[in-house]
């Protein structure tokens, strides 16, 4: 006797409703797409316990005739492929015909529906896979399916959901990427007799982020705009300041399908590189529209993956798209650093910095990137732009010994001068002043740089704090900057701008450097990559390099580490691209090189930080994200100490 049989066609469904149906967003997905597919202008979604007791979607679609509702249940009936090179131009959602009779297997199901030209409708009533009640029934035009007590013939599938606010929630979440893939339908949710998502469905997407995710999100957006072969990126995404901790505020389209993509998530994030924490995540709506042939949509059960026939060409688009739109916005300066990750909507302003050319002679304030060339050809160390005289191979570091007994006569001059004088600023900077002191005929032009003025918009700094946060204020209020972040920002961005790579200081004493066969391996096949970033090596014995020359403005003492930072990175990233590499590596060393939290700054070298900070392009992130600077208003300020409402 045969041991193998074949499945009646009940049990077939309850089966393939694992795969098909999940969970109840499951049900609905399918159903709403279904009601897409129909060429619906207004679907409304209704839920009771999370989907698990109640779930209603009703549309204003085609609908269907009596005979196209009795076909509907059955598996693989569809009206949108004949065969299967149609899937190779598909351009529905749905198209397996397993949706409705694998849901009408696991729960108590009824369809309602009515086509244009017909005085009555067809309804038809399934439970748990039984046979079909269809039967004539009034209704208006469009769709209306009913699914309830879902899983109530299946226990052990029911026992796995989640809690029903878990379960309503991954409902809500569907809904909301649904209608921003397409703004050109109104969409109305309801979760427990609540409405919590309504969309207007007049086709601009702006208008369907805003109405989701509410005005603030709006007022950051971005827009993408690519138009490139074979390929259109349009959507939006949100400037740095406004963040989530996950990617639920991310929503991929292809070809208005909602998808899940590594490469696109990928590109987002490489694109925000430096401009946002690791552990934040900008809102993005990424519409794009590729031919139908360059994609497989049938590769996942729940068709929420698709390939792409050349995905390189996908996640090379997308981070151009969102590079091209967050640029022109940190050109402006960007107006908003997150200070609460989660909560996008608490966080602190931060205005532009802003310069007024000097029209009269100014005491300058020296510029790291814009040091003038030593008599030996090589730029000036940061001591020589300080001081202006020259001290072989002395940097910010090493001279900041000389600079914390500068700053110790600073405040005893101060202490000992009278009070009026001791709130004059640092080194000429006079607040009050109306002509400007006469400028050191030796130094640098100011008129090359913006200078800071404290009427119009500066930033002076008045002090430390624990000895890493420098202080600073202007007319309109308090700032925070942490020095380290800040250096860190200034030195990233000008490593970054030399094309030709960074300046090199040579050792009086080479340092001979130990590594093991991989390492020495990683920088034998790197060694144009660590000449552009300042560091020449030579051989000097089996796995041992010397170390000829480093970056002029990296401290000596911290060239090892760097060094070993980069091939930890080169070995990490093995599969990156060059440029992404280079990037990371230039990261590594602008944060070993910076000034760290600690070290004692005196006035002058805070304003040098405040006025190298100002002409970055990015001033507000350090490169891997973290804030550089806060601020407080005055009105901030006010309220922190409850004076609004007094006039004292």
């Amino acid at each position: 006797m045969s041991t193998i049989h074949v499945l009646d066609d009940n049990t077939i469904n309850k089966i393939a409703a694992g795969e098909v149906v999940e969970r109840p967003a499951s049900v609905i997905k399918e159903l709403v797409e279904n009601a897409m597919d129909a060429g619906a202008t207004r679907i409304e979604v209704e839920i009771m316990a999370g989907g698990t007791s109640f779930m209603r979607v009703t549309d204003n679609g085609r609908g269907m005739s009596a005979e196209d509702a009795r076909l509907a249940i059955l598996r693989h009936a569809t009206s949108k492929i004949k065969a299967v090179s149609d899937l190779n131009t598909i351009g529905t959602l749905g198209f397996r015909g397993e949706a409705l009779p694998t849901i009408a297997s696991v729960s108590r199901f009824s369809l309602l529906t009515r086509q244009e030209g017909e005085d009555l409708g067809t309804r038809v009533d399934i439970c748990g896979g039984q046979e079909p009640d269809i039967r004539e029934a009034g209704c208006s035009l469009g769709t209306t399916i009913k699914v309830e007590d879902l899983f109530f013939n299946t226990p052990a599938r029911k026992k796995f959901l989640k809690t029903t606010h878990t379960e309503g929630g991954k409902i809500n979440d569907f809904i909301v990427k649904l209608a921003l893939s397409r703004p050109d339908i109104a969409f109305q949710f309801i979760n427990n007799n609540k409405v919590s998502v309504v969309t207007p469905g007049n086709g601009n997407l702006f208008d369907a982020i805003r109405a989701i995710y509410g005005g603030k999100a709006a007022d950051s957006l971005l827009a993408l705009s690519l138009d490139g072969e074979e390929i259109h990126i349009s959507g939006y995404i949100t400037k740095p300041s406004m963040l989530k901790s996950s990617r639920a505020w991310q929503t991929y389209i292809v070809n208005s399908r909602i998808i899940q993509s590594r490469a696109i998530a990928k590109a987002i994030d490489n694109a925000y590189k430096s401009l946002i924490p690791k552990s934040g995540f900008p809102l993005a709506v990424v519409n794009i529209e590729v031919p139908q042939r360059t994609i497989d949509v049938n590769v996942h059960p729940q068709k929420s993956e698709l390939k792409f026939e050349d995905e390189s060409r996908v996640f090379k688009a997308v981070y151009k798209a969102v590079l091209d739109a967050i640029r022109p916005a940190a050109d402006r300066a960007l107006g908003e650093v997150a200070a609460v990750v989660e909560k996008p909507e608490h966080h602190y302003t931060m205005e532009p910095m802003r310069f007024v050319p000097a029209t009269e002679p100014l005491s300058p304030v020296p510029s790291w990137p814009r040091r003038e060339q030593a008599p030996s050809g090589r730029p000036q160390t940061i001591y020589e732009a300080v001081h202006g005289s020259a001290r072989p191979a002395m940097e910010f570091h090493e001279a900041q010994a000389a600079l914390q007994q500068e700053r110790r006569q600073e405040v005893e001059r101060r202490a000992a001068a009278p009070a009026a004088a001791a709130v004059q600023g640092e080194a000429g900077i006079q607040p009050q002043a109306k002509t400007a002191p006469q400028a050191d005929p030796a130094a640098e032009p100011c008129q090359e740089h913006g200078v800071l003025l404290e009427n119009d918009g500066n930033i002076i700094p008045i002090g430390q704090v624990d000895l890493t946060y420098i202080i600073a204020q202007d007319a309109k209020g308090l700032y925070i900057i942490d020095q380290h972040a800040a250096h860190e920002r200034i030195l990233f961005d000008k490593f970054s701008a030399m094309a030709e790579g960074i300046p090199s200081q040579q050792l009086l004493v080479h340092q001979i450097l130990s590594f093991d066969d991989s390492e020495a391996a990683l920088i034998e096949e790197n060694r144009d990559l660590f000449v552009s970033l300042g560091f020449h090596m030579e051989p000097s014995g089996e796995r041992e390099f010397r170390l000829v020359e480093v970056p002029a403005d990296v401290p000596v003492s911290e060239a090892e580490d760097i060094v070993r930072e980069i091939l930890t990175n080169l070995h990490e990233m093995h599969k990156t691209s060059a440029e992404e590499i280079r990037q990371a590596c230039l990261a590594t060393t602008a944060c070993r090189a910076a000034i760290k939290a600690g070290e004692e700054l005196s006035l002058r070298q805070m304003q040098i930080i405040l006025d190298e900070l100002a002409h970055t392009p990015f001033p507000y992130t350090c490169p891997h994200g973290r804030p550089t600077i806060l601020k407080f208003s005055n009105d901030e300020l006010a309220k922190m100490f409850k004076r609004t409402g007094f006039g004292f």
